[in-house]
């Protein structure tokens, strides 16, 4: 029983577990965050424009069936503004600083595509080994 328990911590105590837990905190927090950003300032800006100032509330009935759509649009601008944000303030900066700090030079191509039958043959090559045709070796 102690070899288990010992074995559990271990696998609780993993790096990529703890990491990955403390991600979905923060990613819980920053929907909740988001969320009321929504609900509280940008759906209010779009009911001033057009009027309506709430669309939770918004509806229709079919066959004594409520649908309710403004729930939903709710949901989709919540939606698209997390995507946004994750986008603007964690992917393009990420995305920016890796490019910035890569080191490793460019990688020189080996292969080229041959122009009749677009095998890849030999930067050196002067005739293709799979159709036979010309096509004069590179420098």
């Amino acid at each position: 029983m102690q070899a288990l328990l010992k074995e559990f911590r271990t696998f609780l105590l993993r790096g990529n577990l703890v990491d990955m837990a403390v991600g979905i905190v923060i990613g819980i927090a920053f929907a909740a965050l988001v969320t009321a950003f929504v609900t509280d300032i940008v759906t209010p800006i779009i009911a001033a424009i057009a009027g309506k100032h709430d669309f939770s509330a918004l509806s229709f009935t079919i066959h004594k069936s409520r649908f309710l759509y403004g729930d939903f649009i709710n949901a989709v601008i919540a939606f698209v503004s997390i995507a946004a944000a994750v986008f603007f303030f964690v992917v393009k900066p990420v995305n920016a600083l890796m490019a910035r700090r890569k080191t490793e030079p460019p990688i020189d191509e080996t292969v080229r595509a041959c122009p009749e039958c677009l095998s890849e043959i030999p930067i050196a090559a002067r005739r293709c080994a799979f159709c036979t045709t010309e096509v004069g070796a590179l420098t």
